[in-house]
């Protein structure tokens, strides 16, 4: 069994790592190649292109920054779905749009694969440790075929119904954070007195103190935190523009300039 590996960023190298240190057999594609070098010499085989990773593997893994770049990866003379075997199954980790998540999905079920729509709660830390957390869209049966793969990046796996459902979860969560956000630098604003300025910037300077509150993180323990405010604007950029019945209810956020 050969598990592919498309993105190994941040998150996505960590979780690569694991399935390396698990025993398994995984080759994997980068966009910058020498960002994969430390797998490489853990055992990894390095591919050329994503497509490369879809003709060689039986389960492949996607973990990419948002869905334009879900796009570049899948679509194409060297994306994914020109490589993608019959019976093979796709794990898309991503935080991108449900819509996207489901058209890529039909054209993964056109070549005789599977998807699953799997993105996780946790940080890098989070990872490491072991404790990584996943929403799971898609047919139960596919994801029992993947499961000791998913249980070796992080022990929970919660199955939330069909394809789109898990990055509609994964969204409303974030948007959530991003709202509490806006609420503690308002309460912030507010007891300094200034009531006046509190309505206008507290979505700004919730930006800053999340910011502020990295840096002193990263001054008391070395380490580089695991989300910043730009991350969690640019998930809540992935949903979808009208609420609709079939996708957890959004909520109304709103961001100062």
């Amino acid at each position: 069994m050969t598990l592919g590996f498309v993105g190994l960023g941040v998150m996505g190298g960590r979780m690569a790592k694991r399935l390396l240190d698990g025993g398994h057999r995984v080759i994997g594609y980068n966009r910058t190649r020498e960002k994969a070098r430390w797998l490489a010499d853990a055992g990894m085989r390095v591919a050329d292109s994503p497509r490369e990773v879809a003709i060689q593997a039986d389960v492949v893994f996607t973990m990419v920054t948002d869905t334009p770049a879900l796009d570049a990866v899948c679509r194409g003379p060297d994306g994914i779905l020109a490589g993608l075997r019959r019976g093979t199954v796709h794990v898309e980790m991503s935080t991108v749009s449900p819509e996207a998540v489901r058209a890529i999905a039909a054209e993964v079920a056109s070549r005789g694969a599977d998807l699953l729509d799997a993105p996780v709660s946790g940080s890098p830390v989070t990872l490491e440790a072991g404790q990584l957390s996943f929403m799971i869209g898609g047919d139960p049966a596919t994801l029992e075929r993947v499961r000791p793969y998913l249980a070796a990046i992080g022990p929970t796996l919660t199955h939330v119904g069909a394809v789109g459902l898990a990055k509609a979860m994964k969204i409303a969560i974030n948007q959530g954070l991003a709202v509490q956000m806006v609420a503690f630098s308002e309460a912030v604003l507010l007891e300094r007195g200034d009531r006046q300025r509190a309505p206008h910037r507290g979505a700004r300077d919730g930006a800053r103190a999340l910011r502020l509150r990295g840096r002193v993180r990263r001054a008391r323990h070395n380490e580089r935190p695991g989300t910043e405010s730009q991350d969690l604007m640019a998930d809540a950029a992935q949903a979808p523009a009208e609420p609709r019945d079939d996708l957890v209810p959004q909520g109304a956020l709103i961001i100062a300039a």
